[in-house]
């Protein structure tokens, strides 16, 4: 096919905007009320897109618009181009005043407990003026966000989600996950608990399809047990807390979860080798403004307190220097 001319001045950034909102939302109706346009308005400028390309971009059905392979290509370039537009001005802004700025973080479950909160209030002593918006939500919705360039990166649990070569990955330390109950629970009388003692109490485990859960499901299946019947399945750290410290309740998380808060210990039993690798991501393809990449510094600081707090006799699974080798990592060509 004839090579489109994407620079002849037809092409308008509300293109990339419209081709980015509809296939976040999968429907004209929702893409057009998320951009406050008219649902005609939305087609119309989806048919001057599709007549430059000379390709279709989305399936239409019943449910909404499914993207074709051209649609999802010309997606993620799109984003790439909003990306880097959004960041351009954020730049420019803090070039123009260091002090201020604002810095969008995305967080799930293992780097919201502890290491978010402490990196967000050094960074924060230093520098008051800038704003840090923190957005929780999965690690999917948040590997898009920043591909869209709506965040600057993420702090958390490191997936394995596909990653096309479009973020930077780094690990920061290993959280080990550990059971946890109320100091008063039943389950402390018993002098060496094994997993087979603990199922008939009531347990919450993570979401169906999360990584945890999955995990968990392979320790029962090893000691040939099935997962507890009386089950609560939940994500939200404050909703397991107060089951933890009210009920009799079991749960799995984050050992420094536990230790943080004095109404909960952590049982005698083993989960090995179950842990949470905990770390940073980044877009590979645009780079840090100053004060993204200043948080990023905190967040070294900060993990390197966390590692001694967690291994206070020396350091086991390979993290030393994690402050230049993510420094090196970083250094891309913009």
């Amino acid at each position: 096919m004839e090579l489109p001319r994407l620079l002849d001045g037809r092409l308008k950034l509300r293109h990339l905007v419209l081709v980015d909102a509809l296939t976040e939302h999968g429907s004209i109706v929702a893409a057009a009320a998320h951009l406050r346009i008219t649902q005609p308005g939305l087609t119309r400028t989806l048919h001057e897109l599709e007549d430059m390309l000379g390709v279709t971009l989305y399936e239409r059905g019943p449910r909404g618009v499914t993207p074709t392979l051209y649609g999802t290509a010309f997606t993620a370039h799109a984003r790439a181009v909003l990306a880097q537009i959004t960041q351009a001005g954020q730049h420019i802004a803090e070039l123009a005043d260091a002090r201020r700025g604002t810095v969008r973080v995305g967080t799930h479950l293992a780097g919201s407990n502890l290491l978010l909160p402490r990196t967000v209030a050094r960074f924060k002593a230093s520098r008051p003026n800038v704003t840090v918006v923190i957005r929780e939500a999965t690690p999917d919705v948040l590997l898009t966000e920043l591909e869209a360039g709506r965040i600057d990166l993420i702090v958390g649990r490191l997936t394995s989600l596909p990653d096309p070569g479009m973020t930077v990955r780094r690990t920061l330390y290993n959280e080990p996950v550990r059971l946890v109950t109320r100091r008063q629970h039943p389950a402390r009388l018993l002098a060496k608990p094994e997993l087979k003692d603990l199922a008939g109490f009531p347990w919450i485990l993570p979401g169906d399809g999360t990584a945890l859960r999955g995990e968990l499901e392979q320790v029962f299946l090893r000691h040939e047990l099935p997962l507890p019947a009386n089950r609560i399945e939940c994500t939200s750290i404050l909703t397991v807390r107060t089951l933890l410290v009210e009920t009799d309740v079991i749960a799995a998380l984050p050992l420094l979860i536990a230790e943080e808060d004095s109404r909960t210990v952590v049982l005698p039993v083993s989960l090995e080798p179950m842990s949470h690798t905990v770390g940073v991501t980044v877009s590979a393809n645009r780079p840090a403004s100053p004060a993204v990449d200043a948080l990023l510094t905190e967040f070294d600081v900060v993990a390197a307190e966390m590692r001694q707090q967690l291994y206070p006799d020396g350091m086991t699974d390979g993290q030393l220097g994690i402050g230049q080798a993510w420094r090196t990592r970083r250094t891309i060509a913009p």
